[in-house]
């Protein structure tokens, strides 16, 4: 059997780190508080721009992947309106931005068995002009989903808790009492990824961020301001996963997809509430030796992170508990301009979800592709051969990648 035919590592049962699937293509519409679109219209938008970036035909795709939380457009209605025939494989999911790696994982499990050639993977949502995240008739909609409906809003949403930076509040007041972490350190996320997003011109906010214009912006959820809150936004975004031969064939140099880890809900809980017993911890505790010793490569060996930043917080304490920093220590590194571009670990280079705009994470994953193809411009990391994305916040559930470049 030649190198081109090894069976992956989920048919070998090893864990050397050896590459079978990759990214070919990647695709976006514009992001906006008002598309004037159907979350439909944005999903085939985007699906087509991934498919022509890899130099795909579109009939090509036999498999689709998607999330949401009941505001996105599932696999059949996009196939159908692709013109797609059969597909292979296909799964939507009624989740969040804690899966928006671990679709990318499981489509790269998808083509490693051969259940399909071409993935799509995507996101779409009119999330500024359509279904808004918090509130009362968001919390409603939810509590009929599979995913909500038990005894926990029942109790939380008694309690006024009915957004999501309510219940990321409490876990980032929890590591500033333990660590002493302060708004300075939110302020320095802010900052930074505001800093990226100036070089990005698919970003929603540019204009530059100083902390006293961090300072004076309103309150969502003590310790929370607007400006620590991820943007609202209408767009989709795409990837096309296929295999490492295949894609030597396309257009563009593959992405290749080195490894892959979820954490779930162990305890009883949602995304979240957490009943861990440290709530100054999140998700990426238990995932990150094993998603290193999967990757074959150390932290060191990281040329880039885009983490999961719906709050700021949630970018400290992945920092940390993906262990390239200790506990209570991520604050400084932003603060000393170790984050930015230049930086011993640049963070966030397409200004995240917090200034790029918030397509439920997905558009992280794209931002890491366009940096291992050395496609990024101004914002380039230099000799970007490694970089791990990861989705999930403070929660106790989430999903990481680590990809690396051809």
């Amino acid at each position: 059997m030649n190198a081109g035919q090894r069976p992956c590592r989920w048919q070998r049962g090893e864990t050397d780190g050896d590459r079978c699937a990759s990214i070919a293509g990647v695709g976006w519409t514009r992001y906006s508080r008002n598309s004037g679109a159907s979350v439909e219209e944005l999903a085939v938008e985007a699906v087509r721009a991934a498919a022509d970036d890899a130099g795909l035909d579109v009939q090509e795709i036999d498999g689709l992947v998607t999330y949401g939380l009941c505001d996105t457009a599932y696999s059949g209605v996009v196939g159908t309106s692709l013109g797609l025939g059969e597909l292979n494989y296909f799964s939507d999911h009624t989740a969040g931005g804690n899966v928006a790696c671990a679709v990318v994982t499981e489509a790269a499990m998808a083509v490693a068995t051969g259940r399909a050639k071409h993935v799509a993977v995507y996101r779409a949502l009119n999330g500024a002009s359509g279904i808004r995240y918090g509130g009362g008739a968001w919390s409603q909609m939810m509590a009929t989903t599979s995913l909500f409906s038990d005894a926990e809003p029942q109790f939380l949403d008694t309690c006024g808790l009915t957004m999501p930076a309510q219940h990321f509040a409490m876990l980032a007041r929890r590591h500033m009492i333990k660590y002493g972490t302060d708004h300075r350190d939110f302020a320095a996320v802010a900052m930074t990824c505001r800093n990226h997003a100036a070089l990005n011109e698919r970003a929603q906010m540019r204009e530059p961020l100083t902390l006293d214009r961090y300072e004076a912006s309103p309150w969502i959820a003590d310790p929370f301001r607007v400006l620590d809150c991820c943007l609202q936004t209408d767009g989709a975004c795409a990837l096309i996963v296929t295999s490492d031969e295949r894609a030597r064939d396309l257009r563009k140099p593959p992405v290749r997809f080195r490894a892959g880890a979820s954490s779930g809900h162990a305890a009883r809980g949602v995304m979240w509430t957490n009943f861990a017993e440290d709530h100054s911890t999140c998700y990426a505790a238990r995932i990150a030796d094993r998603l290193f010793a999967e990757a074959g490569i150390g932290r060191e060996d990281v040329d880039f992170a885009e983490l999961y930043d719906c709050f700021t917080y949630s970018v400290l304490v992945q920092l940390e508990d993906f262990g390239f920093v200790p506990k209570g220590e991520a604050g400084a590194f932003f603060r000393d301009g170790q984050a930015a571009l230049g930086g011993r670990l640049p963070v966030n280079t397409h200004g995240g979800l917090l200034s790029e705009g918030y397509i439920h994470g997905l558009n992280s994953v794209t931002e890491a592709v366009i940096q291992l193809r050395g496609e990024a411009g101004a914002r380039q990391v230099e000799g970007a051969g490694f970089g791990l994305v990861c989705a999930g916040g403070a929660a106790n559930s989430g999903s990481a990648l680590i990809l690396g470049a051809a």
